[in-house]
């Protein structure tokens, strides 16, 4: 008979409560807990897969370094001396601005681990910095910084209290730890259908949108078209009644005039019908509240459309208000508890080799890695947990980059198509293998804090990360943080660090050890987020940047003519998460609408090469109606198939630096030597 462990699910930011059973050093089932007082027994697959996940055929056990051009395994002092000495070479050489580094999910999900991962980034004085920031959610940090007046307003839905929700390009269905910070999806959306509606705008009918009282399909990247006609009948004929205080009304109804249904129906793509039961549904229920996601943050359109959504949910009262959205406190570093800061220009340098392209809040593009390697601007990288291959953009001139690195360390757990390019692979203890907090605490569904003890011993010769980080410290000269333990193999060592990350939060780390999830009461409406509109005067309804871009819009819009090319968005996978888990069977398919099938040559299951200017990956057929013509869905993570051979570095959101993903225009070539159907494909 097994042990069972009380657990939480560190695959993404929601942070399900799991009960793991272990027999040995084996994981051998892994359920949801419906004991913890969150999640209450709610799992996805992706969070059932930890076991497997720790017990992956291509775990990686030891540190490994390059010697003449062969990765050899070697002692943790061999590998971090060398290591030491290579990135102190480079620093000395270079400047420590030679060094970049890309803070990725893998040990953004390690509390200990991520902080020592900052501070060396501190002591080397802010080199360049990469993050998932520029891959999928710089518009939410330019909205709530421009309109709001602080980059950490990051807003939620009251699911337990809208009656209108509008889902615009995200999908918690599926996605509901992308900032939602939701358990049991369908229970709640279907609730909140029951007593008023739920639309989703998406080009595709996703799983979100099957639970939906509505659907609206539009061209990619052409949701902003829907939302700023709504914003412009709003001001004109309500409901227009904001909650808070506002500023720049008059020039934003300045820069909606002449946007009638008939231009935002031609340039979403839509019947304008669909828009005039949508603006029914608004005036009848006296205000909407709108959810977007990375089906908008990876688009062409994605400012302007997150820009229209925090508008309508200000302009109907529903911001910081019941039935509307709420804004997170914070557990660790409480928002509520001082006056906000007004930090409403969220730009800052970026790479020298993309002078026209702005940072944001010290993040430089990912897109700009490639270009400053070559320019031998960045000659080392350390990658601390992420996949670069299958996550930054132009996988076809990243890769070669790469190669051309003096050193590049990466921080994993499991072999990948990246660990394969590094000079120095440091394998950390996995989820299982560690005690952890929940660390992104405002990016969950309530006020608490989680934590979780270790599960199983660590595999092979795996360290806790922030033991490496503080001995690659050490052994370059650089300032390592005082008072740390003297190594994680000391009984106590990481609870110890996790202590240090809990200074100054609602409960201390003792309480929160004992309890395993501590859930405070959360004042909503907050009166902090009221206070700090107040004090910026109100929201910032007309940033002159987003006017700017507006204006420049309606005119790319009013210039284009005929029908638009074929093109494909991005999607995430039940059974997958970005670069991991593809061991549970997700297809690498591209969903095509019969139309588009057709006028191909294409069947179901046939075996499709898709083709963009940038280059060309090869996916299974599947082909429904589910999506709208004129459009091609392809996931993303996949090794072998690849979503980012077909994007570009210069496809670039020159305010924020973001690349675009989505509406990026394909050609479709069946090829020959096809499967017949794609269930014998994914069986």
């Amino acid at each position: 008979m097994g042990q069972v462990v009380r657990s939480h699910c560190r695959i993404c930011t929601n942070q399900c409560g799991i009960a793991v059973t272990v027999e040995g050093d084996q994981i051998v089932r892994v359920k949801g807990d419906f004991d913890h007082p969150l999640s209450k027994g709610y799992t996805c697959p992706k969070g059932r897969a930890v076991g497997r996940l720790h017990h992956h055929d291509q775990a990686i056990l030891r540190p490994s370094l390059v010697r003449e051009g062969v990765r050899v395994e070697a002692d943790w002092d061999t590998v971090l001396d060398d290591l030491a000495q290579r990135l102190r070479a480079v620093v000395d050489e270079h400047g420590p601005g030679s060094v970049g580094f890309y803070f990725g999910s893998g040990l953004g999900m390690d509390a200990a681990g991520f902080r020592m991962g900052e501070a060396l980034y501190n002591a080397l004085g802010h080199p360049p910095k990469f993050s998932p920031l520029t891959i999928d959610g710089t518009a939410k940090v330019l909205v709530s910084s421009l309109v709001g007046g602080f980059p950490g307003l990051s807003g939620k839905t009251d699911n337990e209290n809208v009656d209108l929700l509008l889902y615009v390009g995200v999908n918690p269905m599926v996605s509901h730890g992308h900032n939602t910070g939701m358990f049991s999806p369908p229970t709640w959306i279907r609730a909140i259908a029951e007593r008023g509606e739920v639309w989703t705008i998406d080009p595709l009918r996703t799983e979100t949108a099957a639970f939906s009282t509505r659907h609206i399909a539009p061209l990619p990247g052409k949701d902003y078209a829907i939302l700023a006609w709504l914003v412009r009948e709003v001001i004109d004929g309500g409901p227009l009644a904001p909650a808070q205080p506002v500023q720049g009304l008059d020039a934003l109804r300045t820069a909606l005039d002449g946007y009638d249904r008939v231009t935002a129906a031609r340039v979403a793509g839509v019947r304008e019908d669909e828009l005039a039961d949508l603006l029914d549904s608004v005036r009848r229920l006296g205000g909407v509240t709108v959810e977007t996601g990375t089906g908008v943050t990876m688009s062409e359109g994605a400012n302007v459309t997150q820009w229209f959504a925090w508008l309508l949910n200000i302009l109907t009262g529903r911001m910081n208000r019941v039935g509307g959205v709420w804004f997170h406190p914070g557990f660790i570093t409480q928002f509520d508890s001082f006056e906000l800061p007004r930090m409403d220009n969220p730009f800052t340098p970026g790479a020298p080799t993309m002078p026209e392209v702005n940072g944001i809040i010290g993040d430089w593009p990912c897109a700009a890695l490639p270009g400053e390697i070559e320019a031998g601007n960045i000659r080392a990288l350390v990658n601390l947990g992420g996949s670069l291959v299958r996550s930054f953009p132009d996988a076809n001139v990243l890769v070669p980059a790469l190669r051309k690195l003096d050193t590049f360390a990466t921080f994993e757990v499991v072999e990948n198509e990246t660990t394969a390019l590094s000079t120095h692979v440091l394998p950390t203890k996995d989820q299982a293998e560690r005690p952890d907090i929940s660390f992104w605490d405002t990016l969950c569904g309530s006020l608490s804090m989680l934590y979780s003890p270790a599960v199983v011993p660590p595999l092979g010769e795996r360290r806790s990360a922030w033991w490496i980080l503080s001995q690659l410290m050490g052994r370059m000269g650089l300032p390592v943080p005082e008072d740390l333990p003297e190594s994680d193999q000391v009984p106590g060592a990481d609870d110890a660090m996790l202590a240090r990350q809990m200074a100054g939060a609602r409960c201390s780390f003792e309480e929160l050890k004992a309890a395993g999830t501590v859930t405070r009461e959360m004042q909503f409406p907050g009166e902090w987020v009221d206070r700090h509109i107040e004090r910026i005067g109100g929201w910032i309804l007309a940033p002159q940047p987003l006017l700017d871009l507006w204006a420049a819009t309606r005119t790319a819009d009013a210039a284009r003519g005929g029908p638009p090319q074929l093109s494909f968005i991005p999607r995430r996978q039940r059974r997958k998460l970005n670069a991991s888990l593809s061991f549970l069977g997700s297809p690498a398919d591209v969903i095509l609408n019969p139309q588009d099938a057709a006028a191909y040559g294409i069947a179901h299951g046939d075996r499709v090469q898709v083709t963009t200017a940038s280059g060309e990956i090869t996916l299974i057929a599947n082909v429904s109606d589910a999506i709208r013509p004129g459009v091609a869905s392809i996931p993303h993570g996949h090794e072998t198939a690849n979503v980012n051979l077909l994007t570009s570095v210069q496809s670039i959101d020159a305010m924020t630096g973001m690349v675009l993903y989505s509406g990026i225009p394909i050609s479709l070539t069946r090829v020959e030597e096809s499967e017949t159907q794609l269930a014998a494909e994914t069986a």
